[in-house]
C-alpha cells in the first residue's frame, strides 16, 4: 500500500504540457527527415552552448575518463561525498560566478550548496523555507514544471500574479495586490521570481523588484 503522499496526482504527468512533451517525443521535427513533426518550444534545456561543451571535453578527455594525470580518480568520485557538494568544485564554481560579475562580489564556497539541477534545487529550497499548505506568489507565464517541481511533494501552494501581454507581461502593483488578496485565506509565504524568466526570457526592471519587495507597508511579506 503506498501513501497518501506517493498517491498524489501532483506530479503533472496527465497536464496539457507534459501530454504536448510525450506528442513532441513521438513526432519530432527534423529538417530532412520529418519536416511537418512538431517543435518543441516549451523544454527549459539550454542547447545553445553544446558545441562548446562537446570541444572541451574532446580536448580535455581525462575528465570523462575519470582521471587527473593519468591517474584514476573513479574510487576518490564514486564513494560518499559531501553531502553539500565536492570542495574542489565548490571552489571553481564561486571563482567563476565571481569572474562573470567583473570580480565585483565574491562567493564564499563554505556557503554554496550543489544540487543535480534546478528541479532538485527547486524543491529542496521549499522544504527549507515553508510548510505544508504554505503560498507563495508566481508571476506568469511560468514554466509548468513547477507545479510539479515546487508543489508536489511539499505541499506548498501557488497563486499567480497574472500578467498581461498588453504591457510585456510587466508585474503591475494592482496585479501583486490582486494575487495577496487572493493569497489572504492561505499562509503566505513569499514571492517567487525567475530572471531571467522562464518562460519569457525577460528580465525584470528595477521598478518590478521593487514592487516585490515594498508591496505595502500592510503586506506581511514585509515583517
Amino acid at each position: 500500500m503506498l501513501s497518501s503522499k506517493a498517491m498524489l496526482d501532483g506530479h503533472g504527468e496527465e497536464s496539457p504540457y507534459f501530454q504536448g512533451w510525450k506528442e513532441y517525443e513521438k513526432n519530432a521535427y527534423d529538417d530532412v527527415q520529418n519536416p511537418t513533426g512538431i517543435i518543441q518550444m516549451g523544454l527549459a534545456e539550454n542547447q545553445l552552448s553544446l558545441d562548446l561543451l562537446k570541444t572541451w571535453i574532446e580536448n580535455n578527455q581525462d575528465a570523462t575518463r575519470l582521471t587527473n594525470n593519468g591517474e584514476s580518480m573513479f574510487r576518490h568520485l564514486a564513494l560518499f561525498q559531501d553531502y553539500h557538494g565536492l570542495p574542489a568544485f565548490k571552489n571553481v564554481g564561486a571563482e567563476l560566478m565571481a569572474e562573470i560579475r567583473g570580480n565585483k562580489v565574491s562567493f564564499d564556497p563554505r556557503k554554496l550548496v550543489l544540487m543535480a539541477g534546478a528541479t532538485a534545487a527547486s524543491e529542496t529550497l521549499m522544504f527549507c523555507i515553508a510548510e505544508h499548505c504554505d503560498a507563495f506568489l508566481l508571476p506568469t507565464p511560468y514554466y509548468p514544471g513547477y507545479d510539479r517541481d515546487l508543489k508536489w511533494r511539499t505541499g506548498v501552494e501557488l497563486v499567480p500574479i497574472h500578467c498581461s501581454s498588453s504591457n510585456g507581461f510587466k508585474v503591475t502593483k494592482f496585479a501583486l495586490e490582486e494575487a495577496y488578496q487572493q493569497a489572504k485565506k492561505l499562509s503566505l509565504k513569499g514571492v517567487l521570481i525567475t530572471n531571467p524568466s522562464n518562460t519569457l526570457g525577460t528580465t525584470m526592471s528595477h521598478v518590478e523588484l521593487d514592487d516585490h519587495f515594498y508591496c505595502g507597508q500592510e503586506d506581511p511579506l514585509n515583517k
